[in-house]
């Protein structure tokens, strides 16, 4: 009778990824949802996500689920943790490891978006989101928060070249609170790697805003950023 393989021994589950991903448009900050069109839930909010394939590594899988969502790639993606409740999902025994990615709300593919049903929620008018996916948002949320507080990764939720009106209502936006603009600004002016630019955005007035945009080489060299 030949050995049992150790594994062999041990139940199996499915694995499966959520993405929690925040948008964030007109001073708002926003969270990129699904009405799912199959069961369990069916017709109710969710997540986007998906099943870890044999050949991918947690990492891959969330930026593959990502990219056939938004059509984006080389996204900032950061793990938020495993959730891992009995019944969690009602359909199977599911272990879900969740990410949280910034985009630039400009830069999706908004054709490719809509033909999954997805839809753009503002982050502190959410509708009930299916099993434990409220929970994966707020813990998300968190970490972005605490991350934000020290490395400049809000701004990979701006374009390119953005005002400090844009810069600062961003930040309020991911904290939840208003930031005293003359500290702000003061902040902002120590930190060489937010470049001034010489072209304006007229959009707001006709006198219009100095556009500024984020060099990457000197925040390396530097790394000094706290907003």
């Amino acid at each position: 009778m030949p050995k049992r393989n150790y594994y062999s021994t041990h139940p199996k589950f499915y694995v499966s990824i959520d993405c929690i991903i925040f948008g964030f448009q007109k001073g708002k900050l926003n969270l990129l949802l699904l009405k799912r069109n199959f069961e369990p839930s069916k017709g109710n909010w969710s997540l986007m996500g998906g099943f870890v394939q044999k050949e991918e590594s947690t990492d891959d899988a969330a930026k593959r689920i990502l990219h056939e969502l938004t059509g984006l790639e080389k996204v900032y993606m950061e793990q938020v943790g495993a959730f891992g409740e009995i019944d969690r999902d009602p359909g199977e025994r599911v272990i879900s490891i969740a990410y949280y990615a910034l985009i630039n709300i400009d830069d999706y593919d908004k054709k490719l978006v809509q033909s999954h049903n997805a839809h753009w929620a503002d982050i502190n008018k959410l509708p009930e989101l299916i099993f434990d996916h409220r929970e994966m948002v707020d813990k998300a949320r968190n970490i972005m928060k605490q991350k934000a507080s020290v490395k400049p990764i809000g701004f990979n939720l701006l374009p390119e070249l953005f005002t400090l009106t844009q810069l600062q209502s961003l930040y309020e936006a991911i904290y939840g609170e208003t930031i005293d603009k003359r500290n702000f600004r003061k902040r902002v002016a120590e930190m060489e790697f937010i470049e001034k630019t010489e072209e304006i955005d007229k959009s707001g007035s006709k006198r219009g805003a100095r556009l500024y945009r984020m060099n990457g080489d000197i925040y390396r060299k530097t790394g000094k950023f706290k907003i």
